[in-house]
């Protein structure tokens, strides 16, 4: 299946190095704005790519993480990327392209769940109501959206653009998400060690409270990789490219270091 990919792209196109941003779960590619706006990233060319079904993007042919992950390896290479950067449910696709070794470059894993227990229960317990209740989880889930992001810092009208991107999203379509995420999760056995067995740098990045965690052995383990670097940011934060978007360009930066010139 060819994917008609919603791309914003920013950086010179003579660029050294390019980097691919894979945005969070029903997020847009304008998500990264603010990073693709960053002085450090100046010089790279940055590609964000909304995923296949995301942000009322056309669906691709089954939402499992697998069938992402081929589709972005496709574009990674139709791309030339040289570091792919993913946030939330973007940094699983990414997991599973480096795992697999569809990716081979240095990966930043922003707000990456896991396992089940790295994501809040209540949203676990929506995602699977999903099996049962069709569309209206995810319905109820779009409605939360608004009042769960007043605390999100960043000016109000780029909080309106962004909720705008997650209400285009289309209940039917988020349960198969949805659905797809959380089975993905539940399948993989010490996800950790199977990214460290990749043999690639990676970047594990998380606010102390806020987009997800780590379990203790997940950390552990991953602090353990001679090629993995944890990096924890202090205070709370659901929304770290947008509201850290300087300390995620500091990590992108190295992880363009590690890839070094095409």
């Amino acid at each position: 299946m060819d994917i008609a990919w919603d791309l914003l792209v920013s950086g010179p196109a003579d660029a050294r190095q390019t980097a691919l941003l894979l945005p969070g779960g029903l997020n847009a590619a304008r998500s990264y704005r603010e990073l693709m706006a960053e002085p450090a990233l100046a010089g790279t060319r940055l590609v964000a790519a909304t995923l296949p079904g995301h942000a009322g993007t056309p669906p691709p042919e089954d939402f499992t993480v697998a069938t992402l992950a081929r589709h972005t390896a496709r574009l990674v290479d139709e791309q030339s990327c040289d570091v792919v950067v993913g946030f939330s449910m973007g940094a699983t696709v990414a997991l599973e392209m480096v795992a697999t070794g569809a990716f081979a470059g240095p990966a930043v894993l922003v707000g990456i769940s896991m396992s089940p227990p790295d994501e809040p229960a209540f949203f676990r317990a929506v995602c699977r109501l999903g099996d049962v209740l069709g569309s209206l989880p995810s319905a109820a889930l779009l409605k939360l959206v608004g009042p769960f992001s007043k605390g999100m810092r960043v000016p109000p009208e780029r909080r309106a653009e962004l909720l705008a991107d997650l209400r285009r999203n289309d209940p039917h379509v988020m349960r198969g998400i949805l659905h797809g995420y959380l089975s993905y999760l539940n399948a993989q056995e010490r996800p950790a060690a199977r990214l460290c067995a990749a043999g690639v740098p990676v970047w594990v990045v998380h606010a102390e409270k806020g987009d997800g965690a780590l379990t203790a052995d997940e950390r552990s383990t991953l602090e353990a990789c001679p090629h993995a670097t944890v990096v924890t940011i202090p205070g709370t934060s659901f929304f770290l490219p947008n509201e850290e978007p300087q300390r995620i360009a500091e990590v992108t930066v190295e992880a363009l270091a590690a890839a070094g010139p095409r």
